[in-house]
């Protein structure tokens, strides 16, 4: 026994070593990589005082916004004018100089440098003297807005062939005559008649440095014109995130090939008349779908599916009956596909969602619990009664075009691929948790679990598997389970990105009642109310309860109504405040944006966007102050940078033990 014992103490101590040997050698293979590119101690010595003084700057700003859907000039301003921050900046550095209407007018000039220069033109003010001022007072805001940033950066963000007088321009030797200096180089760029496109460069150098890292919080799809654009803009972020919300699943679902979701997509487009994104934007084959509801619904007034016009169609343009009866054709086909998921998956327990197999065609009616409701379209030619769910032949040919045009769709592919690189359930960054719909919850306030092929899951698990199927579903053709969950992301009863207990479709198509209409939200979004519900969420996932907050969208704030969008004494942020024009009758503003910069939290509430017009500067209401100025060493960044110069100077013992050898070349 006592051999044995000595045997297994030696192999122990033996497996011991062999770890402790293997761990060395791995981690002198990662100093050698690492070596590459610090090859000496000067280089190593000197990139740990980089990362230093970077740590201690002033963190950069976090913009933070919500259910853009698809409104895309009221975004681009937002971005443009980094919601107000740059015309604050304006005021700090100008106020006490310059009058109001001048300092609006640079604002202008900042957000939109080329329209406004041939605006001063046109007015006969674009004067050696208009652009000496102007490029002087340029010069003192980028100077504040670039404080927070190292000079490498900087240069980074400017035109290649601009970029050695800009730089010299923001950093003037203190023991240089700084007036003297500025007058003999603004002169030179007005003589050399680069002065248009010297202050062009500034204020889009301005743009750029005023927003430091963006955050989406759902929904960029659906109700508004061009989404396309606005992932377009997003995709030349130096730094974005974007966590899904039920619009963006559903198109991701769509352009993954599920017919349910194409067909989905479709209607949402046709109802708010956005025939330019599905084929200016996107490129999507819609004649089919024309020819097809002339053919079959030429004859019937489609009176119910005329398309709301908050926007017009540019490029394709058509006729709004022809309009109304593609939105009745890809509606009922839409139906039809939704219940053969519904039927196919007993798991999701969504079996009395499927109106549409219980209604009394010949009768035109259809009863749910004791009541019988008549229904307020009756004409549907392409349904077999016997099996309503089934798709005729013609919409069979519908839609495999239609699929095959989503799926071969460069633009849609590339943006849904730029979702998913980019995007997820949700992120945590410096201590703020970001999802767009909710945790499901049960009426106890309990984490409500969703049964998966992979097993029940719920809270920040049901999240993470979520994050996988909707990559499986997207990369892996052959998943049809993975395609068909994504279904049921967007409007299943235990969804965390719908968050209600029914998508009322069909009963607000088709019956008359507003009581049926009514879609419960989770109870979640009571619960999240609540202080102490929310620092259980923030445990939960990791965070300190005390210092973080949830940032949700979803659901509009009805500012209107005396809601506001700062809840359960400041631990939950919901910032939809309406950028769509559909909801703004409903909030009564044009949405927030949430400012995170080195001094607290911010809310910027919008106006109503009105293109060309000046003087659109939200109100911003700072909602919490740090107790000291943030550092980049107080965030995410920081701990990564502190990470990388404890690697260097593991670098430095190593070339000065000998373990590595310095290269001197």
């Amino acid at each position: 026994m006592k051999l044995m014992f000595q045997i297994l103490i030696k192999a122990v101590s033996q497996a011991r070593l062999a770890i402790c040997r293997n761990e060395g050698n791995m981690e002198k293979k990662y100093l050698q990589l690492l070596a590459e590119k610090f090859p000496n101690i000067e280089s190593a010595a000197s990139e740990i005082i980089n990362l230093s003084a970077i740590r201690s700057l002033p963190k950069g700003t976090e913009y933070f916004f919500s259910d853009l859907h698809g409104e895309y000039e009221a975004f681009l301003h937002m971005l443009k004018s980094a919601s107000g921050m740059i015309k604050s900046k304006i005021d700090l550095v100008l106020g006490k100089a310059v009058s109001a209407s001048k300092r609006e007018e640079l604002a202008s000039l900042i957000y939109y440098p080329e329209r406004e220069i041939k605006r001063i033109r046109e007015e006969g003010r674009l004067s050696d003297e208009w652009k000496r001022l102007t490029i002087y007072r340029l010069l003192l805001v980028c100077e504040v807005i670039s404080a927070k940033y190292t000079r490498s950066r900087v240069r980074k963000r400017i035109p290649q062939e601009l970029c050695y007088i800009v730089d010299e321009l923001l950093n003037v030797a203190e023991d240089v005559n700084r007036d003297y200096y500025y007058e003999q180089i603004i002169g030179s760029i007005i003589e050399t008649d680069i002065a248009e496109t010297f202050i062009v460069s500034l204020c889009k150098l301005i743009q750029a440095l005023a927003i430091d890292k963006l955050h989406i919080i759902g929904d960029i799809f659906d109700r508004g014109p061009r989404p396309d654009i606005i992932l377009d803009e997003l995709m030349n972020m130096h730094d974005v995130d974007v966590q899904w919300g039920n619009h963006d699943i559903s198109w991701i679902g769509a352009a993954s090939g599920n017919a349910a979701l194409i067909a989905n997509v479709i209607r949402i487009s046709i109802k708010y008349n956005n025939f330019d994104l599905l084929e200016d934007g996107y490129g999507l084959n819609m004649r089919a779908l024309a020819v097809f509801a002339r053919e079959v619904y030429g004859g019937d007034s489609c009176a119910f599916y005329y398309p709301h016009t908050y926007d017009d169609n540019i490029y394709d343009p058509i006729d709004m009956e022809l309009a109304a009866q593609m939105h009745k054709a890809i509606s009922v086909i839409q139906l039809k596909l939704e219940s053969q998921l519904i039927q196919a998956h007993p798991e999701w327990r969504m079996q009395e969602r499927d109106l549409f197999s219980r209604v009394d065609f010949a009768g035109g009616t259809l009863q749910i619990g004791t009541e019988n409701y008549v229904l307020r379209d009756r004409a549907f030619p392409t349904v077999n009664p016997a099996c309503p769910a089934e798709l005729s032949e013609s919409e069979k040919e519908l839609m495999v075009i239609l699929t095959n045009s989503f799926r071969h769709s460069e633009k849609l592919q590339r943006h849904i691929r730029f979702l998913l690189s980019k995007g997820s359930m949700y992120k945590i960054c410096n201590g703020n948790l970001m999802f767009h719909g909710c945790i499901p919850m049960d009426e106890q306030g309990n984490f409500e679990s969703v049964e998966t092929r992979e097993g029940t899951f719920d809270g920040k698990a049901l999240l993470d598997e979520i994050n996988v199927m909707v990559n499986k579903a997207y990369f892996s053709r052959e998943d049809q389970y993975a395609r068909d969950f994504i279904w049921y992301l967007w409007c299943g009863p235990r969804s965390p990105l719908f968050g209600k207990d029914k998508m009322a479709f069909f009963e607000q198509y088709f019956i008359d009642n507003k009581e049926l209409h009514r879609e419960n939200y989770n109870h979640y979004y009571a619960f999240s109310e609540k202080p102490e519900v929310c620092q259980r969420i923030l445990t939960h996932f990791s965070i300190d309860q005390d210092r973080g907050h949830i940032i949700n969208g979803h659901v509009p704030v009805k500012i209107k109504d005396g809601e506001s969008p700062v809840k359960a004494e400041g631990k939950l942020f919901v910032i939809d405040g309406g950028i769509s024009k559909a909801y703004q009758k409903t909030t009564g503003i044009a949405g927030y944006t949430l400012i995170y910069d080195s001094h607290g939290l911010s809310l910027a509430e919008h106006k109503p966007f009105i293109s060309g017009s000046p003087g659109q500067t939200p109100e911003i209401h700072i909602v919490e102050r740090l107790q000291s100025r943030a550092n980049i060493s107080d965030t995410d960044k920081g701990e990564a940078l502190l990470e990388q110069i404890e690697d260097l100077h593991q670098l430095l013992q190593a070339y000065r033990s000998g373990i590595i050898k310095e290269n001197q070349v």
